[in-house]
C-alpha cells in the first residue's frame, strides 16, 4: 500500500470546502457524511505522513488502523467529556416550554416554507408555536400542526446548530383507544433515556422527508389495528406534561439521579453517560438510535 499524496489533498480540500459550507447545510445526513470523511482523512493522512517521513517504522496497512483507533479514542473522550459538562451544568436535561410570542414562529428559507405550505395542503393546521431554552443563549422553536380530527400532532423542531443554522427535525405524535402513545420521528439528537411504557416510538433519523415519515406513521397504526383518539390537552400543557413524566420515569429507572443527589453527583448517572455515549456514535455515524427501530 503506497501513500497516494494528492488523493489525501483532494479529501483535504474537500473536508475544509465542507467546513465553510456547513452552516448552510445543516443536515443530519450531511454531518454523518462529514464524520466519516474527517475521520478517513485523518487516519490515512497521518499514516502516510508518518510512513513517508520515516517516523514509525510499520507498514503503511498497520499505521492506518492505528490512527484510525486513535481517533476513535479522541473523540471518545470528547464524547464523554461533553456528555459529563452536560451532566454537571445548569441547563435542564428535560426543559419546559413556553408559548412562543417573539413572531419567529417559522423561518423564512423557501424550502421551509414549502414544508409549511405541504402541511397545510395535507389538511393540517397549526395548533401552537412553542419554545424552550436549551443553555447557551439558545432557544429551540417548535411548531405544533394538527389534523383536522384532532388525532394527530407533528411537531417541526427548528434545531439551533453551530455557525447559526438550523436543522429542522419532526415527530409524528397520536394517542390511541388502547391507551398508547405511537410516535414517530427523525430527530437526531442523541436522548439514550427511557420512555414509558405506554409511548411506542420509533426513531427514524435517515428519513428526512416528513410525507415519508407521515407514511410510515400511518402505516404502523394501521398494522397494530389501533384507534386514534382526539388529543385533551393543548399542545403547551401536553408537551411539559411529557417532559414532567420523561424525567420522572428516567429517574426511577436509573438513568437520572434522584433530585436530592444531583448537586453531589450531576443530574446522568454512569449508566445513563454510557447510554448517551453510545446513541452519540449510532447517530453520529451511522444515523440509527440505540433502541427505537422496528
Amino acid at each position: 500500500m503506497d501513500f497516494d499524496l494528492p488523493t489525501l489533498l483532494v479529501a483535504t480540500l474537500l473536508l475544509v470546502l465542507l467546513v465553510a459550507g456547513r452552516p448552510a447545510f445543516a443536515s443530519p445526513l450531511f454531518g454523518i457524511f462529514f464524520r466519516w470523511l474527517r475521520w478517513l482523512t485523518f487516519a490515512f493522512g497521518a499514516a502516510g505522513l508518518c510512513h513517508d517521513l520515516g517516523l514509525i517504522d510499520r507498514p503503511l496497512w498497520a499505521l492506518v488502523p492505528a490512527f484510525f483507533l486513535l481517533w476513535m479514542l479522541a473523540e471518545t473522550l470528547f464524547n464523554w467529556f461533553a456528555i459529563a459538562a452536560l451532566s454537571l451544568g445548569p441547563q435542564p436535561l428535560f426543559p419546559r416550554f413556553a408559548a412562543n410570542t417573539s413572531g419567529e414562529e417559522w423561518p423564512t428559507h423557501p424550502r421551509l416554507l414549502r414544508l409549511r405550505d405541504w402541511l397545510r395542503a395535507q389538511g393540517f393546521r397549526p395548533a401552537q408555536a412553542l419554545q424552550a431554552e436549551v443553555g447557551g443563549g439558545l432557544r429551540l422553536r417548535l411548531s405544533v400542526y394538527q389534523d383536522a380530527a384532532a388525532t394527530l400532532r407533528v411537531q417541526v423542531f427548528f434545531l439551533p446548530q453551530p455557525g447559526g443554522a438550523l436543522a429542522v427535525c419532526h415527530s409524528l405524535a397520536t394517542n390511541t383507544a388502547s391507551g398508547h402513545r405511537y410516535v414517530t420521528d427523525n430527530l437526531c439528537l442523541p436522548f439514550g433515556g427511557f420512555y414509558p411504557e405506554s409511548w411506542l416510538v420509533e426513531r427514524r433519523p435517515w428519513r428526512r422527508s416528513l410525507a415519508r415519515l407521515l407514511a410510515r406513521h400511518h402505516a404502523r397504526l394501521a398494522r397494530a389495528g389501533e384507534t386514534p383518539v382526539p388529543w385533551a390537552d393543548d399542545p403547551l400543557a401536553d408537551l411539559n406534561a411529557q417532559q414532567r413524566e420523561l424525567e420522572r420515569v428516567n429517574t426511577e429507572l436509573g438513568f437520572l439521579f434522584p433530585p436530592a443527589e444531583r448537586e453531589e453527583h450531576g443530574k446522568i448517572t454512569l449508566a445513563g453517560r454510557y447510554r448517551v455515549w453510545k446513541e452519540c456514535w449510532l447517530l453520529g455515524y451511522l444515523g440509527r438510535s440505540v433502541r427505537y427501530d422496528e
